[in-house]
């Protein structure tokens, strides 16, 4: 009888990845996967440790656990709970003190020794065993990983980990460790083999993950740009994005590899902070408003449809109403497909915990939503932008509704067809009828020849010459 094993997963892709590792890890020891925390055998939570909300809801998902733990008990069940990730790495013996229930604490660098930290539980029964295993080991533990034994159309493949920045608000630096890149070879090896599984649209993940130099057969170094030219020679291999890069880390190879390689989507998560110099600095985020512009026109001079999303901390520590004020004068030139913005919170251990100046809370609050306001408009403007356009679409899901299918545009839009089943799976230029949200809807269409839709500026955008199926 196989065993069943719950995950819950925080933060950032990078986790989903792990989480995934993790499941692929323990199914040579019987375990399956389950999202029922009442069945589980093992429930791990994998943590994020960035913004305090999230830290918050481990432990009151913990507490959740705790209860499950009972109730099995009582029915002569055992129930294993562990946490992993970067909270796990930040606080280990302290979760140990506020949840004793809680057997096992491991980081995001030690995840692979999971199956013999579990057998080391397992096997002392009744002793009362807790492990804490977050050090940083000397070998890399994707030396150690297992192939993923499935595939979804859409895949995560991690590069690089770790951070060498520094900001002053982040701890990833802490929890993470130093900048680290997998060897080319490694990672052309878990593409053939996701691609050979199923995958037709791979994102590279990385803290920093345009700051990935790994070494080649040559002995040489390549860069993240180098990395995409080999990735694109992957037969079936349809689509590659990545995610989240610094603009410290941008040159010219990899804004190259945009102009040259269609495989690559036109799609950039860049993130910025702030649009003041001065709250920049005070983040120590090494680049000014000015350098981020240049870089945001130069990949919209090699690839005119070029949209980006970014990353917004609003209400840092000295934060003026002024600085405010050049946030949203920085979201108005860029013009993003999308952002994610959040108010700043203490994380323990950062430079900026400290600082003077806190930001009052009710200030944050209404800045968030002067911000959100004009990112929202020019989300929704941006997808107005593609009515009319014809969009290549990759479907992977059924709709909630009977014959309808759901897939993801270049730009990771949600994008709804009735169409048959047989387009699940494939790639299927769309012609846009409708704009949401968060969404688009239109028809299933043959293209003899397609442009991707114009940027939230208005660029490049051009109708197709198509004949509906």
């Amino acid at each position: 009888m196989s065993k069943k094993l719950y995950i819950k997963t925080y933060g950032c892709q990078m986790n989903v990845y792990d989480s995934e590792k993790m499941a692929t890890l323990l199914g040579p020891l019987g375990y399956t996967t389950t999202d029922v925390p009442d069945d589980a055998d093992v429930a791990i939570i994998n943590t994020c440790h960035i913004r305090e909300k999230a830290e918050q809801k481990v432990f009151s998902d913990l507490g959740r656990l705790n209860l499950v733990q009972k109730r099995r008990l009582l029915e002569g069940k055992d129930t294993i709970i562990a946490v992993g990730g970067c909270v796990a790495q930040a606080e280990g013996d302290h979760i140990l003190k506020q949840a004793p229930y809680v057997s096992m604490v491991f980081g995001p660098q030690t995840y692979h020794r999971l199956p013999e930290m579990l057998t080391q539980l397992l096997r002392s029964k009744g002793q009362n065993l807790k492990i804490v295993d977050t050090d940083f080991p000397i070998e890399s533990k994707f030396d150690h990983l297992p192939q993923q034994g499935e595939s979804a159309l859409s895949a995560f493949l991690t590069i690089q980990e770790g951070c060498d920045k520094f900001c002053t608000f982040c701890c990833v630096p802490y929890t993470r460790g130093a900048e680290t890149s997998r060897p080319v070879a490694s990672i052309l090896e878990e593409a053939r083999h996701l691609v050979s599984i199923g995958a037709k649209d791979i994102t590279l993940l990385g803290q920093n993950v345009n700051a990935y130099h790994g070494s080649s057969h040559e002995k040489k170094e390549w860069g993240l740009g180098r990395l995409f030219y080999a990735l694109a020679e992957i037969d079936g291999l349809e689509r590659l994005r990545y995610m989240t890069s610094h603009p410290r880390d941008v040159d010219n190879e990899l804004i190259h590899a945009h102009r040259d390689i269609p495989k690559l989507m036109p799609f950039l998560h860049l993130p910025v902070q702030s649009g003041s110099d001065g709250i920049l600095a005070s983040m120590n985020r090494k680049h000014t408003v000015d350098d981020y512009l240049k870089i945001i026109d130069q990949f919209r001079d090699v690839r005119p449809d070029m949209a980006f999303s970014s990353d917004f901390i609003v209400g840092f520590p000295g934060e003026t109403d002024a600085d405010h004020k050049k946030t949203l004068e920085l979201v108005e030139r860029v013009g993003y497909a999308q952002s994610y913005s959040f108010t700043y919170s203490i994380r323990p251990g950062t430079p900026a915990g400290v600082y003077d100046l806190q930001v009052p809370e009710d200030v944050k609050d209404r800045r968030l939503q002067e911000l959100q306001a004009l990112i929202f408009k020019q989300q929704m403007d941006f997808n107005k932008s593609c009515i009319g356009m014809s969009l290549p679409v990759l479907f992977d899901k059924d709709g909630r509704q009977e014959g309808q299918l759901i897939g993801r545009s270049p730009y990771m839009q949600s994008v709804y067809v009735d169409a048959a089943t047989r387009h699940k799976g494939e790639i299927s230029l769309v012609k846009i009828e409708k704009a949401f949200q968060n969404s688009l809807t239109g028809h299933i269409e043959t293209v003899e020849h397609v442009l991707p839709c114009a940027n939230d500026k208005g660029e490049g955008a051009s109708q197709s010459v198509s004949a509906r199926a």
